[in-house]
C-alpha cells in the first residue's frame, strides 16, 4: 500500500475517534487530542504492527474503543493515543508530563507498569499480578483502558504465532474478562469471554458457531411470536420499555453443555429476553 493512501486512512481514523466522543468537548480538548496524535504518530512512524498494518492504528483504535464503547473523556482519549509511547519508543514520563501534564503522566506510568510479560502457569505469580494490577492504579481510568487496549488485540490476534495466540487468549479469560465483568463492562466481557474461547478450544468455538447460525432463522421467528402479546400488553398499559433479546455467548453455551453433559440440541437456553421498564 502507498504511503499516501496509509496516511490518508490514519487521518479517517483519528477523525473517527474525535466523531465517537460522546461528551462535549472545548476548543483546547481538541487541540490536546491533536497534539497526542501527532506525537504519537511520528513516534510510531517505523513501527508496524504483525499484520503489517502501521502501529499508530492500534492507540486510534484503543482510544476508539475508549470514547464509543466505554463512553470517556478526551483525558482518556490523550492517554489512550499514547500509551505505548514510553514502552516502546524514546519518549519518556517527563516529556508526557512536560507536554501533556502530571496527570497524563500518571495514567500512562500505570498503564506501562501493567504491560508486559506474565507466566500465567505459576499460579502464585498470576495471583500476585492480579493483585498487582488491582492496586497500581490511583486512577480506574488506567485499568479502563488497558482493557481498551487487550479488546482490541484480542479483535486482532489472528496475526500472531499460535502460542502467542493461547498465552494472550489464556491471559485474558483468566483476568480481563472477570475485571470488565467486575466493572460493570458487560458488553466488553462477553466479547473477550468470546474471543478467547475462540483462541483456545477453536474446533467447539466454530461448531457451535455453525450450529447457531444455523437454527438462527427459527430463533428469531420464536422470539417475534414470544415476543409480539407482551409489547403489545405494555403499549396497552402506556409503559415505556426497551424490549432486548440476544443469544447467549458461545462459551456460555459451551459451559451448560460441559455441566449437564448435553449436545448443542439439548440445550435450550440459548437465548435471552429483557424488557427494561422506565420506572
Amino acid at each position: 500500500m502507498d504511503i499516501e493512501r496509509e496516511n490518508k486512512m490514519i487521518l479517517n481514523a483519528y477523525r473517527g475517534v474525535l466523531r465517537s466522543i460522546k461528551s462535549n468537548r472545548s476548543k483546547e480538548e481538541t487541540k490536546i487530542i491533536r497534539k497526542a496524535f501527532n506525537v504519537a504518530a511520528k513516534a510510531h512512524q517505523s513501527m508496524r504492527r504483525k499484520s503489517g498494518e502501521p502501529y499508530i492504528f492500534h492507540p486510534l483504535a484503543v482510544a476508539r474503543i475508549c470514547a464509543d464503547e466505554i463512553g470517556l473523556g478526551p483525558t482518556s482519549i490523550v492517554c489512550a493515543l499514547l500509551h505505548d509511547t514510553v514502552e516502546d519508543t524514546n519518549i519518556t514520563l517527563n516529556d508526557i508530563e512536560k507536554n501533556f501534564g502530571v496527570k497524563v503522566r500518571n495514567i500512562i506510568d500505570g498503564l506501562t507498569k501493567i504491560s508486559g510479560e506474565f507466566d500465567f502457569t505459576s499460579s502464585t505469580q498470576a495471583e500476585n499480578f492480579k493483585k498487582m494490577f488491582l492496586t497500581i492504579p490511583d486512577d480506574v481510568r488506567v485499568i479502563l483502558i488497558k482493557l481498551a487496549d487487550r479488546l482490541h488485540n484480542m479483535r486482532t490476534l489472528d496475526s500472531m504465532k499460535e502460542i502467542k495466540k493461547l498465552k494472550i487468549a489464556s491471559e485474558t479469560s483468566y483476568l480481563y474478562a472477570p475485571l470488565a465483568h467486575r466493572l460493570g463492562l458487560y458488553t466488553i466481557k462477553t466479547e473477550l469471554e468470546d474471543l478467547s474461547f475462540k483462541f483456545t478450544y477453536p474446533n467447539e468455538y466454530d461448531v457451535i458457531k455453525n450450529k447457531l447460525e444455523k437454527t438462527k432463522a427459527v430463533r428469531d421467528r420464536y422470539i417475534q411470536k414470544f415476543s409480539h402479546p407482551i409489547k403489545k400488553e405494555l403499549d396497552n398499559h402506556g409503559f415505556k420499555y426497551q424490549f432486548k433479546a440476544r443469544t447467549k455467548s458461545i462459551p456460555s453455551i459451551h459451559r451448560k453443555m460441559q455441566d449437564k453433559g448435553v449436545d448443542f440440541e439439548e440445550v435450550f437456553d440459548v437465548f435471552a429476553i429483557r424488557i427494561i421498564l422506565d420506572s
